[in-house]
C-alpha cells in the first residue's frame, strides 16, 4: 500500500511538472509566432499594433512542431514502416563502449577547443560596453572602491579567477575559456550520471557545442561562464559528493548572483535525485542556511544583484515581466536547434518521466525554472535580459536532449 501511494504521488509530481514546463515554454513560443502579442497585452504604449502579426520564426516553429507531433503519433501507433521503426529503436538503444566513448569525447572536446581558441586574442573592449568597468574592478581587486561598481566588487569568486588569469597568463580570457571547457566536460558527465549511458553524454556535448549562444560567450571575460559551471557542479555534487555541493553553489552566487533564484530548482533536483533519503535530508539541511544568509544580505546589506535597482526596494513590474517572455525571438534567434525543438523536448522528457525516469522531471524543472527566472528578474530587479544569461538554459537543454536516449525505466520511487 505504501509503495502504491508513493507511485501515485510520483505520478502527480510528473504531471504537475509537465504542465508547469509546458505552460512556460508555450508562452515563449507564442512570442516567436506572434512577436508583438504579449507586448500589446502588457504595455499601453503598444496599443494600436497588430498583436497577430507573424514573426520570422512562425513558419519554422509551427511546421517543425507539427511535423514532430505527427511523427511521434505515427511511431507510437505503429503506423510507420518497419525499417524506420527499427532504425529509431536502434538509435534509442545504441550505446558505445568505454573506449569508443573516450575517443569520441576527446575528438569533440579538442575539436571545440581548436575552433574556439582563436577568440582568446580578441579585444573585448571594442564590442562589450561592460568590459572597461569590469577590467577596472579586476585590476584593483580585492580593494573595494564602492560607487557604481560596487555590485561587481562583491563577485569575489569571479574576480579571483579573472585576476588569476591576468597574473598567470597576462590574459584575462584564459581562465574564462578554461571554465567553458570544464562546462562542456561537466555536461557530459552530468548527462551520463542522469541517463546512465555514455552515448547520451556525447549527444549532450554535441548539442552544447553547436549552440551559437554558448560559442558567442565561451571565451569572454566580461560574461564568463563561471556561474553556470559552479551551479551545474553543485547539482552534480549532490549525487557524487554532497558535502561539497553547497560550497559550489555559493561559488556560483559570488560569480554571478543570477543563480540565487535557482535555489528552488536545487531543492527539487535533490527531491528527485536517486540517492538515499537520509542523504537527501543531509543535503537539504546543508542548504537550509542559505535562504537566511541571502535574505540577510538583501535586507540589511542592500546588495545589488546586478540590476539597476537594489533588491531592498522590491517592486514587481508586470509589463517587464511579460516582455521578458518575448526575448527568444531576438536574443536566441541564432539558436535554431533550441527554438525548434524545445517543445518536443518537453514532451519527450514527460514521456521519459512517465516511464519511470524521475530525473527527467528534474531536467524539466531546471529548463522551465531558468526560463521563468528571467522575466521574474526583469520584473523585480529591472534586468536587461542579455543573451549570456541564457547559457544555463542552453546547457540544460543539451542535457535534456541527451537524457532522451536513456534506457532507464520503471525505477523504484
Amino acid at each position: 500500500m505504501v509503495d502504491l501511494m508513493q507511485k501515485i504521488d510520483s505520478s502527480i509530481v510528473t504531471y504537475a511538472v509537465f504542465i508547469f514546463a509546458l505552460i512556460i515554454v508555450l508562452i515563449n513560443l507564442v512570442s516567436l509566432v506572434f512577436p508583438t502579442f504579449l507586448v500589446t497585452q502588457a504595455s499601453e504604449s503598444a496599443i494600436g499594433e497588430n498583436p497577430y502579426d507573424l514573426g520570422a520564426w512562425a513558419a519554422p516553429v509551427i511546421i517543425t512542431n507539427i511535423g514532430v507531433l505527427v511523427f511521434g503519433i505515427l511511431f507510437y501507433k505503429n503506423k510507420m514502416p518497419d525499417t524506420i521503426k527499427k532504425s529509431i529503436k536502434t538509435i534509442y538503444n545504441f550505446e558505445v563502449s568505454k573506449n569508443v566513448a573516450t575517443f569520441v569525447f576527446i575528438i569533440l572536446l579538442f575539436g571545440y577547443i581548436g575552433f574556439a581558441m582563436s577568440d582568446i586574442g580578441e579585444d573585448e573592449g571594442d564590442t562589450w560596453g561592460d568590459y572597461p568597468n569590469l577590467l577596472g574592478v579586476i585590476e584593483k581587486w580585492p580593494e573595494q572602491q564602492g560607487g557604481r561598481n560596487a555590485s561587481l566588487e562583491i563577485l569575489h569568486v569571479k574576480n579571483f579567477l579573472i585576476k588569476s588569469s591576468l597574473v598567470l597568463f597576462d590574459n584575462p580570457k584564459v581562465i574564462p575559456f578554461a571554465e567553458s571547457i570544464a562546462l562542456v566536460i561537466l555536461t557530459y558527465f552530468f548527462t551520463v550520471q542522469i541517463a546512465q549511458k555514455r552515448f547520451a553524454g556525447l549527444v549532450a556535448m554535441m548539442v552544447l557545442i553547436q549552440s551559437y549562444t554558448f560559442l558567442r560567450f565561451d571565451t569572454l571575460m566580461t560574461y564568463a561562464n563561471d556561474w553556470t559551471l559552479f551551479y551545474l557542479l553543485s547539482l552534480y555534487l549532490i549525487v557524487k559528493k554532497w558535502p561539497i555541493s553547497p560550497f559550489s553553489y555559493i561559488a556560483s552566487v559570488f560569480s554571478k548572483p543570477l543563480t540565487v533564484p535557482f535555489f528552488p530548482l536545487t531543492l527539487f533536483f535533490t527531491y528527485r535525485a536517486e540517492i538515499p533519503r537520509r542523504k537527501k535530508f543531509y543535503v537539504l539541511i546543508s542548504y537550509a542556511v542559505m535562504p537566511i544568509m541571502l535574505v540577510a544580505g538583501i535586507l540589511f546589506l542592500g546588495i545589488d544583484f546586478g540590476g539597476s535597482t537594489s533588491l531592498r526596494n522590491i517592486v514587481f513590474n508586470s509589463s517587464l515581466f511579460w516582455n521578458g517572455f518575448t526575448t527568444w525571438s531576438y536574443q536566441l534567434r541564432f539558436d535554431t536547434v533550441f527554438l525548434l525543438f524545445i517543445l518536443p523536448l518537453v514532451v519527450g522528457l514527460f514521456l521519459k518521466s512517465r516511464d519511470g525516469m524521475k530525473q527527467a522531471d528534474s531536467i524539466l524543472v531546471l529548463i522551465a525554472g531558468v526560463i521563468l527566472a528571467m522575466p521574474l528578474l526583469a520584473a523585480i530587479a529591472g534586468f536587461n535580459l542579455h543573451p549570456y544569461r541564457y547559457v544555463p538554459l542552453i546547457v540544460f537543454f543539451a542535457i535534456g536532449v541527451g537524457t532522451l536516449f536513456s534506457n532507464k525505466v520503471k525505477q523504484a520511487v
